[in-house]
């Protein structure tokens, strides 16, 4: 049990154990091992988290912005400070190699309370004159915010979760994803250290039956999830009933469209970033790759010479660039949609096979001649498959990139920048890139459209989905009234 925390939970400022609830066995996706067994909170527990939250939270709200800011600031410092101790612990939640973990992950949910602790002191009201009378606006925290992570980034979500609802004067309870509970134990523990009051940022372990208990709760004002569609539809509904705010960070199946101008060199690596990159288990990856006809060969010759030289192996080795999928269900997952490409007609280029000993690998795959009517280029796959579909238009290219329940993300590789900016205006995705792929700083919003969710995650956009706006009407005369 390398891995085994002080305890499943985090409530209140404390570690807490109850092992009445159904055991979770964590797995090292690098070998298989368990690495730790936590246990499911139980209603007791839930319980606890809930009411810590509602008592801490008021006093939160009523601090400064600034001093707020500042413990944030310190959390930040504290990972950055233990860079290495946590990158490892993310390797063995995630399987990720460590060259990835050491300078994605933690670092990135450290960027997010850096820029929310420097943002909150600058969230201000309006002042609106009406004539004699004048009126102004406040903007207030929710409450109690509950989010739910996801098992491919489990510790950058916590952190981009939890920053801007601390930020605005919120307390939150998250839930890990079942898969990773690790690493926002040890977000509660930095907080903690940082100065964080109790009860500000509980963790709750747990499978969906606890997710729900929390989403139901009347005393939580906001949901946040990061997840599949499918349980996006179940959670948004959950919270309608009692009229929650939501923000739905959801899957994609998005388009990257490669036009015959672009650069061969950048648009092979970004097709490679985004569809191999933690071995394609990001939910924005642009795993639909439109190639116009003029550049496809080339483009596909390139593309395997590349994939080639990719180094799988060991995930705490920093040599490796290529790790094993999260678990044994999604390897199974993804050898499912390789199989059934290969059915339906799709030309394998490269990999389609399990590639390393030892863990739950995947090779990185390319399949070319893919159909936008095959499952392949329908459907989230979720791990190192990229399918490469050939164009002639413009418009064309378009129309077929926006056929699709999605909206995360999508990309455009071109020489031609007014054609950059005018495919990109056409495409229906909330998170796109020009020359670029998958580059997600804290400063710019994230999130999607259609089917991949509502509300934004990260920069100052972030502020509207964790704050609520109060109008005050100020009369400086005598009422007029008609009676």
């Amino acid at each position: 049990m390398i891995a085994q925390p002080k305890a499943s939970h985090f409530v209140d400022g404390a570690y807490l154990e109850d092992t009445a609830g159904a055991p979770i066995e964590v797995i090292y996706p690098g070998n298989g091992a368990v690495i730790a067994t936590l246990y499911e909170a139980t209603p007791k527990v839930i319980e606890a988290a809930l009411a810590s939250a509602k008592r801490a939270q008021k006093a939160w709200a009523a601090l400064r912005p600034v001093e707020r800011g500042r413990i944030l600031r310190r959390a930040a410092d504290i990972i950055r400070d233990r860079g290495a101790e946590l990158a490892h612990l993310e390797t063995l939640d995630t399987g990720k190699p460590v060259q990835e973990t050491l300078v994605a992950d933690w670092p990135s949910g450290a960027d997010a309370l850096e820029y929310f602790a420097g943002l909150a002191p600058t969230v201000t009201g309006e002042t609106m004159p009406l004539g004699r009378d004048f009126a102004y606006t406040l903007r207030e925290p929710l409450g109690v915010c509950v989010g739910i992570g996801a098992w491919n980034y489990p510790s950058q979500i916590a952190c981009w979760k939890a920053a801007p609802a601390l930020a605005m004067g919120n307390a939150m309870i998250f839930k890990p994803s079942e898969v990773t509970p690790l690493g926002a134990l040890r977000l509660a523990e930095i907080f903690s250290q940082a100065g964080l009051p109790a009860g500000l940022f509980n963790v709750v372990q747990g499978r969906g039956a606890v997710g729900s208990a929390l989403v139901a709760d009347a005393r939580v004002a906001k949901v946040s999830l990061t997840g599949s569609v499918g349980t996006g539809a179940k959670v948004y509904a959950a919270a309608a009933q009692g009229m929650k705010h939501v923000t739905m960070e959801l899957g994609g199946k998005s388009p990257l469209i490669i036009f015959d101008d672009a650069s061969l060199e950048d648009a092979v690596g970004a097709a490679m970033l985004a569809n191999f990159y933690s071995s394609g288990q990001v939910c924005s990856n642009g795993t639909r790759v439109f190639v116009q006809k003029g550049l496809k060969e080339r483009f596909l010759a390139r593309l395997a010479e590349r994939t080639a030289g990719i180094i799988a192996g060991d995930p705490m080795d920093e040599a490796t660039q290529f790790g094993p999928l999260v678990s044994a269900a999604q390897q199974e997952k993804v050898l499912g949609y390789i199989a059934g490409a290969k059915a339906e007609g799709a030309r394998l280029i490269c990999g389609g096979g399990i590639g390393n000993a030892g863990g739950y690998f995947v090779e990185p795959t390319v399949f070319a001649d893919v159909t936008d009517a095959m499952v392949l280029a329908r459907e989230e796959v979720f791990g190192p498959v990229m399918a490469v579909l050939d164009f002639e238009t413009e418009d064309e290219a378009v129309s077929r990139a926006n056929a699709t329940q999605f909206g995360l993300a999508a990309g455009v590789f071109t020489a031609d920048m007014a054609r950059a900016h005018r495919v990109i205006a056409a495409l229906e995705a909330g998170t796109c890139w020009i020359n670029a792929y998958n580059l997600t700083p804290v400063e710019v919003p994230f999130g999607g459209v259609k089917g991949s969710g509502v509300g934004r995650e990260n920069s100052r956009a972030a502020v509207e989905h964790y704050s609520q706006v109060k109008s005050v009407y100020v009369g400086m005369g005598p009422v007029d009234a008609p009676y």
